[in-house]
């Protein structure tokens, strides 16, 4: 069975993004199968695909492109944005439908997938997908990055936690959605290994051997470019990132949930060096090749509540 963090059931939010991450995922990317597919088609595919979203096994999230497509207006939805400086390359890459998948067993999950996908064809076709797992890097460990440091330890919790990945305020239909940043990022191992105990350190700003923060650790240090509470505003994210791999080819799928996409922005600018010219370590050792935004709809009554794409909840 799953690890997971009790999610009250009147809690509005898909309680997939509540819980902690599963020991497998799938992460699937949905387009239109044709630009010239009517807002009709679209709502019947939806239609067919609520009835197997429980929000925590299967988590969705809908792109600008698709929100545009159905005429709805999302408040504070937009692309991905240009991250890119100079020699520091941040792709964007948009997408229509997101899936996350999640469970113990990846056989399980290409079922699950494809009942999804017959559910949303024929409007709908399959354009990527990655597996992921839960990496634990020493006994007792989870949560770790392929480098071997503990990913998400800044994450905020309890009711700090439902404040940072939710939207509150917005209205019914938005209120307890989230907005979620996907990024896949292919990690350089060979550079990681060739870095001395110290350096790996610096790079993020962490001892691996026990997870501690290093106070004199340098400006690029990932740990001091993303430090959530040094912005203004503070930018608290949920982040829900796994590790994934393709035959000899490895790195993480970065996944950040927030109550909008102001705070990802404001580490992503960061980390780039737009604010102080100070690129962040970890792009010497790794670099993404996606990015993409999608807005995560709220439940009701143990369903997507889609109305504001103009679907019901029946």
């Amino acid at each position: 069975m799953r690890e997971t963090s009790p999610v009250p059931a009147d809690k509005p939010y898909q309680p997939g993004i509540f819980e902690g991450v599963p020991p497998v995922a799938r992460f699937v990317l949905f387009n239109l199968s044709d630009p010239k597919v009517d807002a009709a088609a679209i709502r019947e595919a939806l239609t067919r695909l609520t009835p197997l979203v429980d929000g925590s096994d299967v988590v969705v999230g809908i792109g600008p492109s698709l929100a545009k497509a159905l005429g709805a207006d999302i408040p504070n939805l937009h692309e991905f944005p240009d991250f890119s400086r100079g020699d520091i390359k941040v792709p964007v890459t948009p997408g229509t439908l997101w899936c996350w998948m999640r469970g113990s067993d990846l056989g399980d999950l290409l079922h699950v997938t494809r009942k999804v996908q017959k559910a949303l064809a024929p409007a709908f076709t399959v354009r990527h997908a990655v597996d992921a797992f839960r990496h634990a890097y020493k006994e007792g460990g989870h949560g770790h990055d392929l480098t071997g440091f503990e990913d998400g330890t800044e994450n905020p919790t309890g009711e700090a936690a439902e404040e940072a990945a939710f939207a509150h305020g917005l209205g019914e239909g938005v209120d307890g959605s989230s907005y979620v940043a996907v990024q896949q990022w292919v990690h350089d191992l060979d550079a990681f290994e060739a870095l001395g105990d110290e350096e790996r350190d610096h790079h993020f700003g962490r001892r691996l051997s026990d997870n501690e923060e290093i106070d004199d650790a340098p400006e690029t240090a990932h740990v001091k470019r993303t430090a959530q509470e040094s912005f203004d505003p503070p930018a608290f994210v949920l982040r829900r990132s796994m590790p994934w791999m393709l035959s000899m080819q490895a790195g993480l799928m970065f996944v950040a949930f927030g109550k909008s996409h102001q705070a990802f922005e404001q580490q992503m600018r960061r980390m780039a060096g737009h604010e102080d010219g100070v690129v962040d370590a970890l792009f010497s050792i790794s670099k993404p090749v996606t990015g993409a935004y999608f807005w995560c709809p709220p439940m009701r009554e143990g369903r997507l509540d889609l109305r504001r794409l103009g679907l019901g909840v029946t």
